[in-house]
């Protein structure tokens, strides 16, 4: 896939109907063309025009009724967006906020309604199908349970990563990808290969708990660098620290951004790699929520537009597809050969079996749609609860409008501590964690990360509402105090 390539037919046809969606033409809740008839007057395969109305159920812009057909979406609740981040800090020494490892880093009682996790729960996930793979490669590979496994993980295994990273625009050689336990784990080995204690690391702010975590312990420093709630990281605020900063790594996520939500556009992708080989900055690119994303165009990597091997690509399936698999995977670039001599050292391998039948699931024939359901349900989801949000929560309220993802990042009326509302939902057996656990030096002190995976019930609704009741009062009484 070039950079240059035109759009597939399919993508073609979904931009033009998606245009004609957003501008009026046709309108909310109108009958779409039937399968047939779009062929028909495109003079294309009826494949293909699935493939369009695939692209825009995806997108929230169409649905379908049984029976019926396809019909323009009913339009989504209109909320403000958080206000964009600005200031370029210098670069500070990490001390994570213990609120932020009580909240993030520990399991919570079952009577505690949590809105802490980003992750799908089971009721998202296709257990069953998760559970026949797993038996499967037992079966097949039972001599392997008794052998030890490669540090670089199972050669199929990486065959299949390899095929997958396809459909984020790469081109991977799978002697070159190593297999982790997890996508932190490969963050980590990242960092331990580029990076010396002290060294200065930059990434987004609002930026995601685990790596300030992983920060603090490899004794390194963090410059977060301003993000844009629907854009992602500034390259410009990114090129000044460049040039006033020794900055000798990035941590990027492109896709879905933790916690905001922000995707970068595909030509600020193709900017930061640009920017990477200028600088000789080693780019560690988290691709982990790439397949949840609404949009074909923003599953696409910067990795896929490295030609000098300064962007290190890490992912695995614990948002998609099994959690409990504990599986990730890595392509460092020019770092490779150093990255699989730390992990031979520290960390040694995987079980086989596992990445087995993590194979088994990425190249069924079904995986693509199922993700399109999953993204299907998480996108139905997260509209009922902006809609609880834009009832419930105080007037002045910001809420993010990621395309795609299981997090909302909420900006509350300025005066109004989160760390307070987190101790007053708490005292009620409702846990959502404060933007202060998401930044250095006590900052977004009046925000809040909504994450609505995990075991999701009917009593997170409640409980939302109930969040929304307590910042009201809260906002209310420090209006009453400057009044």
């Amino acid at each position: 896939m070039t950079a240059d390539a035109a759009p597939p037919l399919y993508l073609q046809i979904a931009t033009q109907m998606a245009e004609l969606i957003r501008n009026g033409t046709l309108a909310r809740g109108a009958r779409m063309p039937s399968v047939r008839e779009l062929a028909r007057q495109r003079g294309v395969a009826q494949s293909t025009v699935v493939q369009a109305y695939h692209w825009l159920e995806d997108a929230r812009l169409i649905a379908a009724r049984p029976r019926s057909g396809y019909f323009v979406a009913a339009r989504p609740v209109a909320l403000p967006e958080p206000t964009v981040s600005r200031s370029l800090r210098r670069p500070r020494d990490v001390s994570v906020d213990w609120l932020g490892q009580r909240i993030l880093g520990n399991p919570h009682p079952s009577d505690v309604v949590s809105f802490s996790s980003g992750t799908p729960g089971p009721d998202l996930l296709d257990v069953d199908r998760v559970r026949r793979a797993v038996t499967r490669s037992v079966q097949r590979h039972r001599q392997l349970l008794c052998t030890y496994p490669s540090s670089a993980g199972h050669e199929d295994a990486r065959r299949a990563i390899a095929r997958y990273a396809v459909g984020l625009g790469c081109s991977l050689d799978p002697e070159r990808i190593l297999i982790t336990g997890g996508c932190m784990d490969s963050i980590s080995l990242c960092l331990r290969t580029v990076t010396r204690p002290g060294d200065v690391v930059a990434l987004e702010s609002p930026t995601h708990f685990s790596f300030l975590e992983v920060l603090q312990g490899l004794h390194l420093k963090a410059l977060e660098i301003p993000t844009h709630p629907r854009h992602g990281i500034s390259l410009d605020a990114l090129q000044l620290a460049l040039e006033t900063q020794p900055v000798k790594a990035l941590i990027v996520v492109p896709t879905l951004s933790n916690p905001l939500g922000a995707c970068m556009p595909q030509a600020e992708r193709r900017r930061l790699a640009q920017l990477a080989a200028r600088h000789g900055l080693a780019v560690i690119e988290d691709a982990i929520y790439n397949d949840l994303a609404e949009h074909d165009d923003h599953r696409r990597t910067v990795k896929s537009y490295d030609t000098t091997g300064h962007v290190m690509l890490c992912d695995s399936f614990s948002k998609t597809l099994a959690p409990g698999l504990r599986l990730g995977w890595v392509e460092a670039g020019r770092w490779t050969e150093p990255l699989r001599a730390i992990k031979d050292l520290q960390a040694g391998g995987q079980s086989p079996v596992l990445e087995l039948a993590l194979a088994d699931l990425i190249v069924q024939t079904g995986h693509a749609a199922g993700m399109r359901q999953l993204r299907s349900a998480i996108a139905a989801r997260m509209e009922s609860v902006r809609h609880v949000i834009a009832d419930a929560f105080p007037p002045g309220t910001r809420v993010s409008d990621p395309p795609g993802g299981l997090l909302l990042w909420l900006e509350l009326p300025r005066g109004l501590d989160t760390v307070q509302l987190h101790q007053a939902c708490l005292a009620e057996r409702i846990l959502v964690p404060p933007g202060t656990v998401f930044g250095t030096g006590g900052r977004f002190r009046n925000c809040l990360r909504i994450g609505v995976g995990g075991d999701w019930t009917a009593g997170h609704v409640q409980a939302l509402r109930r969040i929304g009741e307590v910042a009201g009062a809260m906002a209310s009484a420090a209006s009453q105090r400057r009044a």
